[in-house]
């Protein structure tokens, strides 16, 4: 099982979801709050709820690309447009149940005043600075996808 979530830099742009568009740390609390109110209610079938994994790829996702946008800003560049995609996918846990076995972070963007060089190494630096990434270490594959769009 996969569940996927898109944010967009700058932060105006917010978390792609059915709702209108809101700010990255907005809409990133109102998916902690639906999860604690218990929106997620089963692993195995969403039946149209937002499941775990979706709200962890959305919290993967928002935070990714502020984390990019800062790392672009300490290389000299300037975000003009950010679009990443986190990608969770569950499988089955060995010792019972289930756990997330992998992540695949996927960005393009559009960047003014570092090359595609810089670009990728802010890109590695962000997924290694992330608070989430550093959250979810335990995870076997995180995976990162990065070009200029």
């Amino acid at each position: 099982m996969t569940g996927t979530a898109f944010s967009s830099w700058p932060a105006a742009r917010g978390v792609h979801s059915s709702a209108p568009p809101r700010s990255v740390r907005v809409a990133f609390v109102a998916l902690v709050v639906a999860l604690l109110a218990g929106v997620a209610e089963a692993i195995e079938e969403a039946d149209g709820t937002t499941s775990p994994e979706e709200l962890i790829a959305a919290a993967h996702s928002s935070c990714y690309a502020m984390a990019l946008s800062a790392q672009i800003g300490n290389a000299g560049g300037t975000p003009e447009s950010l679009d990443v995609t986190a990608d969770v996918t569950l499988g089955p846990d060995p010792a019972g149940g289930f756990r997330i076995t992998g992540i695949k972070l996927t960005v393009r963007g559009r960047v003014s005043g570092i090359d595609g060089d810089g670009f990728q190494a802010a890109a590695e630096a962000a997924k290694a600075g992330c608070p989430v990434s550093k959250a979810l270490a335990g995870v076997d594959h995180i995976t990162l996808d990065a070009a200029l769009a």
